[in-house]
């Protein structure tokens, strides 16, 4: 039997999901559901306040305009699958609709890891060197930036599927989780995949790590320049630096946890996993929309353009 199993190929993995309990699930149906519309109204608000508001062209807004982006592409690579597999009692998903889920999730992810950074970068520059910053932070430089977020995302995810999409899996094929990632579907192969492990550790792990101190390093930096000016843009500056700060570490906080040690069985993985993929594009608008004045304006001018073309 034992020879059975290992020579025959799985076809789906089995999602353990949240709860067993169906009352639950039903409760986790409707919050998902409420969370996922409120990211994609959220986000979408954002991004078209950027687009057609002249008063948000600016390098800071762009970056904001392609994080909502980001933040709506991630959440959508499994979101929808997890709020219709609360009304399911089994939850399974095929092989290569799994792989998707780990290519997609890691390359919207990595972008947004690059997107952040110059997202950091374009506040250097406006607060370390103002006289320079039109000059620095040119249309061709913003472009350059965000074309390099893609291309990092996609040799990120790249760089560990590659490896990932030829890995035996004879079974168990029960993943627990609410979708399939990296950590928990490589343990499900039956191979030895000690090195794949290592390689996601330092690929995923420790890159978000570095980044993520390089990230704080930069911002306290910022935030020392700032304190040696008393003035009302600075106090606005500080705000705007604040929110950028919560966003990294709401960011970068779970996937450290996950990927930046040896794999084990972490009972909050899973709960981890949601809040990176559903949780953090849900507050991002919230967090930049609260303590930014120009886009709740922005936001309002919007609104009351859309009511009276109506």
């Amino acid at each position: 039997m034992d020879i059975l199993n290992r020579n025959t190929s799985i076809s789906e993995f089995i999602l353990l999901g949240l709860s067993s309990s169906s009352e639950t699930q039903i409760y986790f149906f409707v919050i998902f559901l409420f969370v996922y519309v409120a990211i994609i109204v959220g986000n979408l608000l954002i991004v078209i306040s950027v687009v057609f508001d002249d008063h948000l062209h600016s390098p800071m807004y762009f970056f904001l305009a392609n994080l909502s982006f980001f933040d709506l592409c991630l959440s959508s690579v499994a979101t929808p699958k997890v709020i219709a597999d609360f009304l399911r009692k089994w939850k399974t998903i095929s092989l290569w609709g799994c792989m998707a889920q780990m290519f997609f999730m890691h390359f919207f992810g990595g972008g947004e890891m690059a997107l952040l950074i110059a997202m950091a970068i374009d506040r250097y520059v406006a607060i370390c060197k103002p006289l320079h910053y039109k000059t620095i932070m040119s249309n061709r430089v913003l472009i350059a930036l965000l074309l390099l977020s893609w291309v990092i995302g996609f040799i990120h995810t790249t760089s560990q599927m590659v490896f990932i999409v030829g890995l035996p899996f004879c079974g168990p094929n029960v993943v627990n989780s609410i979708f399939c990632d990296l950590s928990l579907v490589i343990k499900l192969a039956c191979t030895e995949t000690y090195i794949l492990q290592l390689l996601v550790i330092a690929d995923s792990g420790l890159l978000s790590l570095v980044c993520f101190i390089l990230l704080l390093i930069s911002y306290i930096i910022m935030l020392t320049t700032i304190c040696q000016r008393s003035s009302i843009a600075s106090s606005k500056t500080v705000s705007t630096l604040l929110a950028h700060i919560t966003v990294v570490t709401l960011f970068f906080g779970p996937a450290i946890f996950i990927y930046a040690f040896p794999f084990s069985s972490y009972s909050v993985d899973k709960f981890l996993s949601v809040f990176y993929s559903v949780l953090t594009p849900f507050l991002n608008p919230i967090i930049y929309t609260l303590r930014n004045q120009e886009m709740k304006t922005a936001i309002k001018r919007l609104s009351n353009h859309y009511i009276s073309f109506w």
